[in-house]
C-alpha cells in the first residue's frame, strides 16, 4: 500500500525506465504481433476465467470464515477462536492468488484498498498496548473506534455510534493516512489476534476469545461494539467479493467484457505487466525489502497473524497461474487452458523454458520461508537485527523475484511487447 524508499541490492537498470499506470497500453502500434489473434484472444478470455475461479473461491473463503465468526460469537471459546483464526489463513489462500490481477487492471486495484490495505495502525480500531508505537502524525492513531461514539478530526466531529458498512468504510485513509485501515482481511486478522506485542521474537497476537465474550468473564472492554464489529467488517469483505467476481463474469455487461472487447496486445500486456509489477515492486519490494531493510515487524503483511509466509507464497502462485494458464482450486480442481506460456513457446521456446525455470526457483525460494515458519521460525523473526542466516533467506527469494521479473520482460518482447516497465514501486535491486 505504502510506497516507501528501497533498500539496496541487485541493480537491474532495464526495469529503471519508469513505472507503467496501472492499466498498460501499447506504444508499438506498429509492431506486427507474434501470435495468432485467434489463440491470443483465446489465452486472454482463459486468463479471465482464472481470474473469476479465483475471486470465486476467494468469495467462498470469506463466507466460510464468516461462519466460523458468527460460530465465535455465538460463544467465544478458545476452540471457536481457533478456528475462527484457522478459516481466516484458509480464506487469504485464494485471495492472495488474486492480486497478480491488481497490476494492469485498474478495476481491481481500485477496489482492492478497502480489501487488503497494509500496514494498518490497529490503534485506530482497538485498544492496544501502552507502548504502542503509533505512526507519527496520524490523527487516528489512537481513535479505538470499538470505545468511542464519536471521534474528533480537525474542526469534524464523526458519529461512530452506529457501526454500519458505510462508516467503516469512510474511515479508510481517515485525516489522509494510508495507515488508518478499518475494513478488509487485516482488520478482521488484527480483530481475531489482537496485536503481536512479541516484536522480532517468536509468537503471535494472544488476543482472548473472552474479548468476544458478553458475561461475567468478558475481558477487553466495549465487547458488543467489538463483537459488532467484527460481524460488520466480515460481512463487507463478503459483500466486496461479490463485486469483484460480478466483474469477470462471463456474457455480462462488465469489466471482462471491456477486457474482451480490446486488443489482444493490451490484454496480454495487463497480464505481463501484473507478472512483472507483483513479482518485483509489490512482493520484491515493499513486502518483503521494506520489513527486512527496517527489520521491521510492523511493516510485515500478516503482521498479527504470523501469516506472511503463506502469503508470499500464494502471491508467488498467481504469478505462476498467470503464466501457465493454470489454477489449482480450493476444491482441489485444477482450471487449464490457453496460456501465455503457449504463445511464447510457439514462436521462442528457450524464452518459455528460462521463465519457467524461474518461476520454479522464486517458488522455491518462496517455499523456504514456508518451511522455515512450519519448523518455528517466521517471517518477522528473520527479519530481526543480526540475523544473517534470516536475512540471507529473504534476500534469496527477493533475488529470485528480480531475476524472475527479467525474464517476464523477456517473455514480453518475444510477443512484441516493448518496454514492459514492470512497476518498481521505486525500489532499486
Amino acid at each position: 500500500m505504502l510506497t516507501r524508499l528501497s533498500a539496496g541490492g541487485l541493480l537491474l537498470a532495464s526495469l529503471f525506465l519508469s513505472a507503467c499506470s496501472d492499466d498498460p497500453q501499447s506504444t508499438d502500434a506498429d509492431t506486427a504481433p507474434a501470435y495468432d489473434q485467434a489463440q491470443g484472444k483465446r489465452v486472454v478470455s482463459h486468463y479471465a476465467d482464472v481470474a473469476l475461479a479465483t475471486f470465486g473461491d476467494a468469495l467462498s473463503g470469506a463466507r466460510a470464515l464468516k461462519t466460523q465468526i458468527d460460530a465465535l460469537l455465538a460463544a467465544p471459546t478458545e476452540a471457536n477462536l481457533a478456528a475462527a483464526r484457522d478459516a481466516w489463513r484458509a480464506a487469504r489462500v485464494p485471495y492472495m492468488q488474486t492480486e497478480v490481477f491488481r497490476f494492469g487492471n485498474a478495476v481491481v486495484d481500485e477496489w482492492e484498498g478497502q480489501v487488503n490495505a497494509w500496514p494498518l495502525d490497529e490503534g485506530l480500531i482497538d485498544y492496544v498496548d501502552e507502548d504502542y508505537q503509533a505512526v507519527m502524525g496520524n490523527p487516528g492513531a489512537r481513535a479505538n473506534i470499538i470505545a468511542s461514539e464519536s471521534l474528533k478530526i480537525g474542526e469534524q466531529t464523526l458519529d461512530l455510534t452506529d457501526l454500519n458498512a458505510e462508516l467503516l468504510a469512510s474511515l479508510n485513509e481517515l485525516g489522509g493516512s494510508e495507515v488508518n485501515v478499518a475494513t478488509g482481511y487485516h482488520a478482521i486478522e488484527f480483530l481475531l489476534w489482537g496485536q503481536d506485542l512479541n516484536g522480532t521474537d517468536a509468537g503471535a497476537g494472544q488476543r482472548p476469545a473472552t474479548d468476544f465474550a458478553t458475561g461475567p468473564d468478558a475481558t477487553g472492554g466495549h465487547n458488543e461494539r467489538r463483537r459488532e464489529y467484527l460481524s460488520v467488517v466480515t460481512d463487507l469483505l463478503i459483500d466486496d467479493l461479490e463485486v469483484m467476481v460480478d466483474e469477470w463474469r462471463p456474457g455480462e455487461e462488465n469489466y471482462r467484457a471491456e477486457l474482451e472487447a480490446d486488443s489482444v496486445e493490451n490484454g496480454l500486456r495487463k497480464m505481463l505487466f501484473g507478472m512483472g509489477s507483483l513479482s518485483l515492486g509489490e512482493l520484491a519490494g515493499e513486502r518483503m525489502k521494506v520489513a527486512l531493510a527496517a527489520h521491521s515487524p510492523e511493516d510485515e503483511h500478516d503482521c498479527f497473524s504470523d501469516n506472511t509466509h503463506a502469503s508470499h507464497f500464494y502471491n508467488g502462485k498467481g504469478i505462476r497461474n498467470v503464466y501457465l494458464g493454470e489454477y489449482q482450486r480450493t476444491n482441489g480442481e485444477t482450471l487449464a487452458g490457453p496460456s501465455l506460456s503457449d504463445l511464447v513457446a510457439a514462436n521462442q521456446p528457450a524464452a518459455d523454458s528460462q521463465l519457467k525455470t524461474d518461476l520454479n526457483a522464486s517458488e522455491a525460494a518462496l517455499q523456504v520461508l514456508v518451511d522455515s515458519a512450519n519448523q518455528g521460525t517466521h517471517f518477522d523473526q528473520l527479519i530481526a537485527p543480526g540475523n544473517a542466516q534470516g536475512a540471507d533467506t529473504v534476500n534469496a527469494a527477493i533475488d529470485a523475484l528480480v531475476v524472475q521479473t527479467t525474464s517476464i520482460e523477456k517473455a514480453a518482447r518475444v510477443l512484441n511487447i516493448q518496454a514492459l516497465n514492470p512497476d518498481t514501486a521505486n525500489h532499486s535491486f
